[in-house]
């Protein structure tokens, strides 16, 4: 490859592949192209790779970190991933759109730059729009629109803070910074709205639910963990942060109790869980930052294993409600058991993925005496363990038997989510093949005895409380009204009543308009024309001398005013 080259690009060749050819051989780019551009990541090296002139800026496409390495590697996987779940079931155009959107989040990986940054991340969002509309109904197409409503906003947003920290100090580089100004807080708040941080965050729960069953396994990958990466790039150590973190994380555990839907479910999850990476980079230590980089990979996988065992039972049954489900483990066994896999990782249960990442970000709050975060996020962990451990495999695969019989997930679901569940698994049993990876050296030890004692306890009496409350638990035909309730009802019917009040206005304006022309051309007529027979006042036949008096008046007037 040459040095100059982003291994992005290799993704989006792929995507052009993918749409031009058939069969086997779109199989084969489907499968082979992020395994092509996983080696090309690990051949970046560290540093600024290679640089190209851009007006009077230095572009850097290519810039090699430890960290840099981590997010592109396991976007690289989630690619590959989720390319063996979708080949089969989903439309090409929605598997190059795919591939697209995940070369910008691997551009947004190796930017060194802030222009090269904002281009790849405005990349992702119209493609990852198109996999929204791939949902293909008028409730995917709707939501798409907002969906690119809103991170097209956020993108002019970044582009402003970008802009003026340009112009404030000559740089483009992507360093760290503190929202100390307007220029920084805008950047920073045009990646908390890709991040999902509320009031801004019900974008995600509005568009992830309306793709297809395969679409939602891409889109639950990229976005928000490419903010986070951009966090730990130029805002680690915000204190700010910290408290969004933990805003996110009980916003998402309620909102996620509250829902009926099973992607839903899943999406406001994924708000919890980016809220512990977006704490974790406000504390902003090496244990700090080094758990944010790790939780975002675990979260990665077992996020995509919960959303592709719903896609799996939404793709069989076509159903995607609690209410309507339950007994499924009878005849989808495979997807029951993966999807409880998923549901213990992102419970942070002991030799899981989950709990080799989440619980170093609680370690990092209690090092730096930060009391009431530690424990703000240790019941955080019993909520998660509420909403997704248990909940999600409960009302879908175990709760009263619903009737349905549908056939297991077809292979390459299956072969998917087995592999995911094995990754989530192995780094759960064998930290360090994540650790090693890291951007700081880690001396953390997960597995002590108070550690797991502690987890156990907490996730167990969790799980009695869950059970115990099951009457409280169970979901009817309700609506959850989140913050877009502002913007697509309050904000909507405050712009229909200034239209229709303006439209009147205007009615009523034209209406007095039309009766002073009328009353003008009655007068122009008195004086111009003739009306009723008589003749104006300048229609009317003047004799000679009268004319001439005129005309001396007038000339006598044009030459004063000739020489004044």
């Amino acid at each position: 490859m040459p040095e100059w080259m982003s291994p992005a690009l290799l993704m989006v060749a792929g995507a052009l592949f993918i749409a031009f050819t058939r069969g086997h051989l779109r199989t084969l780019f489907v499968l082979g192209t992020p395994l092509l551009t996983l080696w090309a990541i690990w051949q970046v090296p560290d540093g600024v790779v290679a640089t190209v002139g851009f007006l009077d800026y230095t572009i850097e496409p290519v810039e090699g970190s430890p960290v840099r390495r981590l997010f592109a590697t396991i976007f690289a996987l989630m690619a590959f991933a989720g390319g063996l779940y979708a080949f089969r079931q989903a439309k090409w155009y929605e598997l190059s759109a795919a591939f697209v959107y995940a070369s910008g989040a691997i551009g947004v990986s190796f930017a060194g730059d802030l222009i090269t940054l904002f281009l790849f991340w405005e990349l992702m969002a119209l493609f990852s729009t198109v996999i929204v509309w791939c949902g293909g109904t008028p409730a995917a197409r709707a939501a798409g629109i907002r969906y690119a409503i809103m991170h097209l906003l956020g993108g002019v947003i970044l582009k402003v803070g970008i802009e003026g920290v340009v112009i404030h100090t000559g740089s483009i580089d992507v360093q760290p910074m503190l929202a100390t100004n307007f220029d920084t807080w805008m950047i920073l708040i045009g990646i908390l709205i890709n991040a999902a941080a509320p009031p801004v965050s019900a974008w995600l729960a509005d568009s992830y639910p309306e793709s297809s069953p395969t679409g939602s396994v891409f889109l639950s990958a990229f976005t928000t963990k490419t903010a986070v990466l951009a966090l730990i790039l130029l805002f680690p150590g915000e204190p700010v942060l910290v408290s969004v973190g933990l805003f996110m994380i009980m916003y998402g555990i309620i909102m996620a109790l509250l829902e009926n839907d099973i992607r839903r479910i899943l999406a406001y999850s994924i708000v919890n869980q980016v809220g512990f990476m977006v704490c974790a980079v406000g504390i902003g230590t090496q244990m700090a930052l080094n758990g944010a980089a790790s939780h975002a990979f675990a979260h990665i996988l077992y996020k995509a294993l919960l959303f592709m065992s719903a896609g799996a039972v939404i793709y069989r049954t076509g159903l995607h409600r609690c209410t309507d489900l339950g007994g499924l483990f009878r005849t989808m066994p495979i997807t029951a058991i993966c999807g409880i896999i998923g549901a213990l990782a992102i419970s942070g249960f002991p030799l899981t993925s989950g709990f080799t990442t989440k619980t170093m970000i609680s370690q990092a709050a209690a090092d730096e005496s930060l009391m009431f975060v530690y424990f703000m996020l240790a019941a955080a962990s019993a909520g998660v363990f509420l909403h997704a451990g248990i909940k999600f495999p409960w009302f879908v695969f175990f709760q009263k038997d619903s009737g349905l019989r549908p056939k297991d997930a077809p292979w390459n679901m299956s072969v998917s989510m087995v592999l995911v569940s094995a990754l989530c698994i192995l780094l759960g049993v064998f930290p360090n093949l994540l650790y090693d990876l890291l951007p700081y050296p880690v001396e953390y030890v997960p597995y002590t005895a108070g550690k797991v004692l502690f987890y156990l306890q907490l996730l167990l009496f969790s799980g009695l409380a869950f059970f115990l409350l099951l009457p409280l638990m169970k979901r009817t035909e309700t609506i959850s009204l989140d913050w877009d309730w502002i913007w697509r009802v309050v904000l909507f019917r405050s712009a229909s009543a200034i239209y229709s009040g303006a439209a009147k206005l205007g009615t009523a304006l034209t209406a007095n308009v039309s009766k002073g022309l009328e009353a003008l051309r009655g007068k122009a007529e008195t004086v111009f024309g003739s009306k009723l027979g008589r003749d104006g006042t300048f229609a009317r036949a003047w004799s000679i001398g009268t004319t001439a008096l005129w005309i001396a008046v007038l000339l006598t007037g044009y030459v004063l005013f000739y020489f004044i």
